[in-house]
């Protein structure tokens, strides 16, 4: 177990803290304090600065030929022999590395010893893709090893990795902006560990990237517009503190898997979601605050098969023009203010296998969408105002407020008019009918007195009716650990697992999960 703690300005160990971050790195992975990951982002921070490297930890163009590379007081790469450059200058980041440990409990790389790179544990060589007679390191691996500590600028020297894998640790601090040198990466996957800042903007420059895993990590701020710019095939920024409105560029993206989960971002689902038609497989806006009424857009998802807009405070009826996304396997509206009639046509998708729009504010409900023991599809209609008819619903007292109140999503900004291109039934059919319900209560609404002016849009008033709950339940565990790199199949490109943005226990859909 390596336990090299900083010095000091006046050269004296932090021994508190050593003693304090021992028993951390003792237990697992996830037991990480704030404090102690304050302390190794300070210690990187440090370690820059000594190395004379930039704050946001770019390499300086002499690195190689410095002196003051040494590792347990002998020079980088003393007396050691490499096959070739690459090898060399992938055994300096290492070590630098293996320095910036600080804590390995498990010994995962108790064998990061001698010349032969190749032979480490979680160290991945392969040819070089411009040269066959040479080996370089083309991978890293180390998903699961419970390691502590922080990326150096030194890991810029690993040009040939095509994966960087290095999820449920216990990393800490910034990404290096010297990584944006790993110009063939092809996978980067940090999750699960205690990253912290903005976006990390590093990533933007990898010029080969395509699957981006950034969840359950401490990273803040507004996502960029150009994220969605890059031509990547998973993104996932769940489970982080990003804030701010989703960029209106995610139209531009050519991803097949989106999760936004577990964060806050505020304001409406952008229009230009249906511009990813071609390619969008899965998207997933869980547990954030999402705000107005669903775009008619979505129903323009035509291959997409997972949906979830749960956990929001969305309003509004929902739109009959999901009945266009005819792939569609996993919807779930559910813990919104949702209002109207529940459309059978929505229901009745060929490939709908779950389907909750539980703990909304509906009245009403087609027959297709009753829950029952012969229907094909797993309904959940619970926590609504359809009245006696239905069980677990809404008492009259906290419906009247909301149902008195109406979204009128036809002139709402962040539906808008109905588009042209939309692949769905007719326009004039998407909202309530106007008859009394087809499944639901008799129910008297306090109408409002009439106004002299016009009204505002009712979706700048906001719900009545109490918060939604608590989403702490409904964070999710981390993902387990992948082993090895993955080509970016389509079994790869699905969606993370279940467990992170699985809605309430009473619904539970088979989401599509990452294979081990």
């Amino acid at each position: 177990m390596d336990h090299r703690g900083p010095l000091l300005p006046d050269g004296r160990r932090l021994a508190a803290a050593l003693l304090l971050l021992l028993a951390a790195c003792l237990s697992s992975a996830r037991a990480v304090t704030s404090e102690e990951a304050s302390y190794i982002a300070q210690r990187q921070l440090l370690a820059m600065s000594e190395a004379g490297v930039g704050e946001d930890g770019d390499l300086p163009a002499d690195l190689e030929s410095r002196p003051c590379l040494e590792f347990d007081g002998k020079a980088a790469t003393a007396n050691l022999t490499f096959p070739n450059d690459r090898l060399r200058r992938a055994y300096i980041g290492l070590q630098a590395w293996r320095k910036a440990f600080y804590s390995d409990p498990k010994n995962f790389t108790s064998d990061w010893v001698g010349a032969d790179v190749c032979s480490y544990n979680g160290v991945v060589c392969a040819q070089a893709q411009d040269d066959a007679k040479a080996t370089v390191v083309a991978g890293i691996d180390l998903n699961g090893a419970d390691i502590a500590g922080y990326l150096p600028p030194e890991l810029g020297l690993l040009t040939d990795l095509a994966f960087f894998h290095i999820n449920t640790n216990r990393f800490c601090g910034i990404i290096p902006k010297s990584m944006s040198r790993l110009t063939i990466l092809w996978e980067f996957d940090v999750s699960n560990n205690r990253f912290v800042g903005p976006f990390p903007y590093v990533c933007l420059e990898m010029p080969t990237l395509k699957y981006l895993d950034i969840r359950f990590n401490e990273f803040e701020g507004e996502l960029p517009p150009a994220l969605f710019d890059k031509p990547y095939d998973a993104i996932f920024v769940n489970s982080n503190r990003f804030v701010g409105p989703i960029p209106e560029t995610i139209g531009n993206s050519t991803a097949s898997v989106v999760v936004f989960a577990n964060n806050k971002f505020v304001g409406c689902i952008p229009k230009s979601i249906g511009r990813m038609a071609k390619t969008l497989d899965e998207i997933i806006f869980l547990n954030n605050t999402l705000e107005g009424c669903m775009p008619l857009e979505i129903g323009m998802l035509t291959n997409t098969t997972v949906v979830d807009v749960s956990g929001n405070s969305l309003v509004g009826s929902l739109p009959k023009e999901i009945s266009g996304c005819s792939k569609l396997e996993q919807l779930d509206v559910s813990r919104n203010v949702l209002t109207g009639i529940v459309h059978e046509a929505i229901c009745e998708l060929p490939m709908l296998v779950n389907f909750s729009y539980a703990s909304n504010f509906f009245e009403s409900e087609s027959a297709p969408c009753m829950p029952s023991d012969k229907s094909e599809v797993n309904l959940d209609d619970a926590n609504n105002c359809l009245g006696a008819l239905r069980p677990a619903q809404k008492t009259t007292l906290q419906c009247a407020p909301v149902l008195a109140r109406p979204v009128d999503c036809n002139k709402h900004v962040c539906a808008g008019p109905h588009p042209t291109t939309m692949p769905s039934p007719d326009r004039k059919q998407a909202s309530p009918p106007a008859l009394s319900p087809i499944i639901g209560p008799a129910m008297e609404i306090p109408t409002p007195a009439p106004a002299p002016a016009p009204a505002p849009e009712p979706a700048v008033l906001g719900p009545i009716v109490g918060p939604l709950p608590p989403k702490d339940e409904y964070a999710g565990a981390p993902p387990p650990p992948s082993s090895g790199w993955l080509p970016l199949t389509p079994e790869r490109k699905k969606a993370p697992p279940p467990e992170e943005y699985a809605p309430p226990e009473e619904y539970t859909p088979p989401v599509k999960a990452l294979p081990p």
